[in-house]
């Protein structure tokens, strides 16, 4: 990635329509729902989004969200995600999404990822993927991003598939508890922990793992930043100035929109530019050779 060149860093996008499959008729009622909560328009394809992005001299990460044992939905394929990360190296990372439920298979398939495609490192939901942080059956999976010292990103608190739904699609917020993963990031020091959106109702959690574990960050996708509590913004130019990262959770909000919520938001000014770009060099290891 060449960071010189990119006005910001988005940790945080999302691949939901592939070019190469059909889409998964059992992802259409979460869909909707989704796009009744954000108020989100139509899904762009990766290669839609990568020329968003390209226009706007952003870089980003990008990774599907793989819960085929909780959901019943097919993912996105990791090697498409992967491929498109590969054709636009200079200002893009694709991270793999594998059920932690897929055990031995699941680090297989995860090795081989990394080994064939370069994958620059994971992506969970709890509540997607119906399991705890700090369950020993994903341990495995952990053991190998720790090996490789890569990020990991984690769904924290809320979440806006199923909201709305009847018995919230039968997902479970209790999974996302940012809590679970202090766990995690004590057992594994290795691996960098990125703790996805202001973790509400749960965001002094969130910020007390930040601040106790070098190795853990937030990043502030999923929420407008004029919505965040204020205790983000409080931190975020104090002790965690350089823990916060950008992230949009697009297409469900757009970076424009984010970032010029962003600006209004209380963040002083050399604080906004550690959390557009800087803070996310370092997390994504991108200064390392």
């Amino acid at each position: 990635m060449k960071t010189d060149q990119l006005l910001a860093i988005d940790v945080h996008t999302h691949a939901e329509i592939s070019c190469r499959e059909p889409a998964d008729e059992m992802w259409k009622e979460f869909e909707d729902a989704a796009s009744q909560y954000f108020k989100a328009g139509r899904r762009p394809t990766i290669s839609e989004t990568i020329a968003y992005y390209r226009e706007r001299k952003l870089g980003l990460v990008m990774f599907t969200v793989d819960s085929e044992f909780e959901m019943g939905v097919r993912r996105v394929p990791n090697e498409e995600v992967a491929e498109a990360a590969r054709d636009n190296a200079d200002m893009m990372l694709a991270f793999a999404s594998i059920d932690p439920h897929k055990g031995k298979l699941g680090v297989r398939q995860a090795r081989r990822l990394l080994d064939e495609y370069g994958m620059r490192g994971f992506k969970f939901h709890p509540t997607c993927q119906g399991f705890f942080p700090n369950e020993r059956m994903a341990y495995p999976l952990y053991e190998l991003i720790a090996e490789r010292r890569l990020p990991a990103i984690f769904h924290t608190g809320h979440s806006g598939i199923g909201t709305g739904m009847r018995g919230g699609g039968g997902l479970r917020l209790k999974y996302s508890q940012p809590i679970h993963l202090d766990d995690v990031a004590a057992d594994f020091p290795d691996m960098t922990i990125i703790l996805a959106h202001p973790s509400w109702p749960w965001t002094d959690e969130a910020l007390s793992v930040a601040l106790h574990k070098p190795n853990v960050y937030i990043d502030l996708s999923g929420w407008l930043p004029r919505y965040f509590p204020p205790q983000i913004v409080r931190y975020g130019n104090s002790q965690l100035k350089h823990k916060l990262l950008f992230g949009s959770d697009f297409p469900l909000i757009s970076p424009d929109r984010w970032i010029e919520d962003f600006r209004a938001a209380g963040f002083k000014p050399e604080v906004q530019e550690l959390i557009l770009k800087e803070n996310a060099i370092r997390a994504l290891g991108l200064g390392r050779s």
